[in-house]
């Protein structure tokens, strides 16, 4: 471990498992209320999809993060016609790795619960 990371870790007072669900659940939030609100059409869905990842994967801990937007994605009519992003559009998968645990957490739309749910799907030992 680095210096920072030492540093970092000394201020938890939690489990290596606890700390990477705590990560996943800034990553979760940080794809919510930084992105929502961004104007996009059809035509530059998938690069905003990479964008979102792109942005996630650079933070600390992340292994892998995928999103895909749904719904609809408007299309480019004219200079006025655009959607912007609602947090029901999200579909997100983030992994964590830390110290020997990897957390995998994801963001649906639950239609049960009329949500945008986020939620840790697991939580392993490597």
């Amino acid at each position: 471990m680095s210096d920072r990371e030492d540093a970092a870790s000394s201020r938890f007072r939690c489990s290596v498992s606890e700390r990477a669900c705590f990560e996943a659940g800034i990553k979760m939030a940080t794809i919510y209320h930084q992105f929502v609100g961004t104007p996009f059409c059809a035509r530059n869905v998938a690069d905003l999809e990479r964008t979102i990842a792109e942005c996630i994967r650079v933070q600390p801990y992340v292994e892998d993060a995928k999103v895909k937007i749904r719904g609809n994605t408007g299309n480019k009519e004219d200079q006025y016609s655009y959607t912007s992003l609602t947090g029901d559009m999200i579909d997100a998968v983030v992994t964590i790795v830390m110290d020997g645990t990897r957390v995998v957490a994801e963001m649906r739309f639950d239609r049960e619960l009329d949500y945008p749910l986020m939620f840790v799907s697991s939580v392993e030992k490597i």
